[in-house]
């Protein structure tokens, strides 16, 4: 069995950087998530996607945001069983769990920090014919954009009205030699400057955009060679290596719904005004998993919730022990494995 102070379920941002603010308690973590390496969503489903929000970061690569946060965390040790869906929590009479994984993995801590992101999701698919065949061994159908290599000096249609299908577009305008972006309105819901960054580049002539159209068919024997777009009632055929259909995901909270906590809207409610605990005292649920009033969907706002979570956890695990918080700028970070990172000191040195 693994023991540990904190089982960590979820290996996204949120997830890798409570590690990071427990190691500061000196406080062990453990980390379960269902994908086999960490990173959850951001190295998942969009790798090379930039980041725009992070503080400090005018612009951060999600793979490159979790590599940092993995080498951030290194120096406390975090253990990671990977490939593997936390699938049942038992609390023991002592106020410890028992953490168990679908292949039979047990964890035992003293507090849960759920960090499961959206939970388990899969694509919002289109109702289309052949839309299977499509689908499989690089045949022309893509729901995700983890290498955009793979689109270089391609033709490539997106569909969609929200961000992800503003982004990319965005994105693969330097990267494939055709970017057609067809949505059935002509209004688009996303960030402002992305909808003037597609205009201008539209302008350009680097993006053409079909609106109000539909992507209604597929035409290709062994691939996709065109899609059939319905246009006001009319049909047009657009040449194209790549359909990339982005309309969303549907989450599913898995096996966390069966865990006795408290849900509303396939999200677990918090104590907000306190730490983030659930409805179980010592399980806590962080970042997109959670909801309370006023929640925001952010990785800045997972960050600050790991925080207060692990603030927490050290005081019900060392109840009666004061805990003076350091700022790592004047106290420095000692790691599990010995190290000590610190800022230089001041050269003393007389003045003449």
């Amino acid at each position: 069995m693994i023991e540990t102070d904190i089982v960590i379920i979820g290996a996204g941002p949120t997830g890798l950087f409570a590690v990071f603010e427990a190691g500061l308690l000196k406080l062990k973590c453990h980390i379960i998530d269902g994908l086999p390496q960490p990173g959850g969503q951001l190295t998942e489903l969009y790798p090379k996607k930039p980041i725009f929000d992070i503080p400090g970061y005018p612009s951060v690569g999600a793979g490159e945001l979790i590599d940092n946060l993995m080498e951030q965390i290194k120096q406390f040790q975090p253990g990671f069983t990977l490939g593997e869906i936390a699938e049942k929590i038992d609390k023991l009479d002592d106020g410890t769990f028992i953490v168990t994984t679908n292949k039979g993995t047990a964890h035992k801590a003293k507090a849960v920090a759920i960090a499961g992101g959206l939970g388990s999701f899969e694509p919002r698919k289109p109702i289309l014919k052949d839309l299977e065949f499509y689908e499989q061994e690089d045949r022309g159908v893509e729901y995700f954009v983890k290498d955009p290599e793979k689109f270089r000096g391609k033709k490539v249609v997106i569909s969609g009205g929200g961000d992800s299908a503003l982004d990319w577009s965005i994105f693969l305008s330097n990267v494939a030699s055709e970017v057609t972006l067809v949505h059935r309105r002509n209004e688009f819901r996303g960030a402002l400057d992305s909808v003037e960054k597609v205009q201008e580049l539209k302008s350009a002539g680097k993006i053409k955009m079909i609106t109000p159209g539909e992507v209604i068919g597929f035409k290709g024997s062994e691939r996709i060679e065109s899609v059939d777009i319905e246009v006001n009632g009319a049909r047009m055929n657009v040449v194209t290596d790549y359909f990339i259909p982005l309309f969303g995901l549907t989450p599913k909270l898995g096996p966390i719904a069966n865990w006795g906590l408290e849900i509303e809207k396939n999200a677990i409610k918090v104590n907000n005004a306190l730490d983030y605990q659930t409805n179980i005292e010592g399980i806590y649920a962080i970042g997109d998993v959670n909801t309370y009033p006023g929640k925001l969907k952010l990785i800045l706002c997972g960050f600050h919730e790991a925080t207060l979570m692990c603030q927490s956890v050290y005081n019900r695990i060392n109840p009666g022990k004061k805990y003076v918080l350091k700022y790592t700028t004047v106290s420095g970070i000692d790691g599990f494995d010995g190290s000590r990172k610190e800022a230089e000191k001041a050269v003393v040195k007389s003045i003449d």
